[in-house]
């Protein structure tokens, strides 16, 4: 199928976007039209109009500040995969990237674009509420932040009002004594995951656990965030893996017909995960600890 017909603006800045966008509460915008161009081919959304934000170059940066990376909403899901400073300094953001589609798709899609869309099967809001990102979103009304954790509503729903969009992203970089993890499990790779889990361990330099943060994707109408904070003071192991990967999967309610076997994807990508994160540690590309 075809998109019906629909009005097409093109902006040059982000104030003239966002001019646009108060204009029209039924307009859309569109970055690398990844999304947003398969429900308009579907007729599942029919926007009075598409404003074209692809080639504002001033949200296609990033930017290493002291405590977070910064990276503008335009910034491509291949940037996020490959990009050395990423790499470095948001290792689980990156690793996350690679699971998207295929590169033809990574090079078009942007990070903003998957944060607005709000696939609860995507590995973007996943990988943002489990680094506990933040969201810096504008309109002509002015600007605020909005929690990673906070912005992911439900089924395709973001807690962003009909004129307002993602200008930037702030990602708490990596610290020593931290680990990371990301897994996902699909029929094929490019595939939507059927089940997927990223982690962010925190551990004190005597080896016991100081923080644990997991989330899931495709178990719930949002990607669920999960905080062990009875693990805290605990040594690593195996079995405390499996005994937070039971707990949480357990809590998720996936929407398909065979729960238990979600569940078991569920179960087995979080111990996974959890696994990764240690290992990385005090592994070359985890967070280590300082001298």
């Amino acid at each position: 199928m075809k998109p019906a017909a629909v009005c097409y603006q093109r902006p040059d800045s982000v104030a003239e976007a966002l001019e646009l966008l108060a204009q029209d509460a039924e307009a859309k915008l569109m970055a690398g039209g990844q999304s947003l161009m398969t429900l308009m081919n579907l007729r599942l959304a029919r926007p009075s109009s598409v404003i074209d934000i692809g080639r504002l170059a001033e949200l296609n940066r990033v930017f290493d500040d002291t405590d977070d990376l910064v990276l503008g909403a335009l910034v491509t899901h291949r940037t996020v995969e490959t990009d050395p400073l990423i790499a470095a300094r948001a290792p689980l953001l990156a690793d996350a990237a690679r699971y998207i589609g295929h590169v033809a798709i990574r090079n078009r899609g942007t990070i903003g674009g998957s944060v607005a869309h709000a696939d609860p099967a995507a590995e973007i809001p996943l990988a943002t509420v489990v680094l506990g990102a933040t969201f810096h979103v504008e309109s002509v009304s002015g600007r605020r932040t909005v929690a990673a954790e906070e912005m992911f509503v439900s089924l395709y729903t973001n807690a962003l009002a009909a004129d307002e969009m993602v200008t930037w992203i702030s990602i708490p970089a990596i610290k020593p004594g931290q680990g990371w993890g990301f897994v996902e499990f699909a029929h094929q790779h490019g595939d939507y995951g059927l089940a997927g889990a990223g982690c962010l361990l925190t551990v004190d330099p005597d080896g016991r656990i100081a923080a644990v943060r997991a989330g899931v994707l495709s178990m719930a109408d949002r990607p669920l965030l999960f905080v062990a904070d009875d693990a805290v003071g605990k040594m690593p192991s195996a079995q405390l893996w499996r005994t937070l990967a039971d707990r949480w999967a357990d809590a998720c309610e996936p929407a398909v017909e065979d729960t238990d076997y979600a569940r078991r994807l569920c179960r087995a990508a979080l111990a996974d995960a959890l696994a990764d994160a240690h290992r990385r540690v005090n592994a070359p590309g985890g967070g280590g600890h300082a001298d």
